[in-house]
């Protein structure tokens, strides 16, 4: 396992071994490629979220891993932006996209390898000067009491 958060563990205890399995593995998996880039945490109302940023915003973050009671969704919060020729992510909102995971089956590291690539460079386009450079810090943005899941 990559870098050690004793938030995140915390946060993913109410989930089923196989949902805690496949999202830590999704964890590593990026932090093998990106190990300087944050982790900003989001324990919703509905799902476990976080994400990979560049600073301590989810504004300049180019993935995200949202936890699911029997799933997990690996998205790309600007996918809409980037260029995805096998056409694997789904959502049709205006920016985000994603794949739903439930098994490492369903992941195919080398396409996601490429559009991370891709991901990480629209981010890096987008990032404002002046703000401050955090690397590999795990931040919790958000811990709500009240959450509609696992428990």
């Amino acid at each position: 396992m990559g870098k050690e958060s004793k938030e995140l563990l915390k946060f993913l205890k109410p989930f089923s071994p196989d949902v805690q399995k496949i999202t830590l593995w999704l964890r590593d998996f990026v932090y093998t490629l990106y190990p300087e880039s944050n982790e900003l945490i989001y324990d919703n109302y509905n799902a476990l979220a976080f994400g990979f940023s560049l600073s301590d915003t989810a504004g300049d973050a180019f993935c995200s891993i949202a936890v699911f009671s029997k799933h997990v969704n690996f998205g790309f919060n600007r996918g809409s932006e980037i260029d995805d020729p096998g056409k694997i992510l789904i959502g049709n909102g205006s920016l985000y996209r994603y794949i739903k995971v439930i098994d490492k089956s369903d992941f195919p590291p080398k396409e996601i390898k490429k559009l991370l690539q891709l991901a990480c460079v629209n981010a890096i386009a987008r990032y404002k000067k002046g703000k401050q450079i955090l690397k590999g810090e795990t931040i919790v943005k958000m811990e709500l009491a009240k959450k509609r899941r696992p428990s």
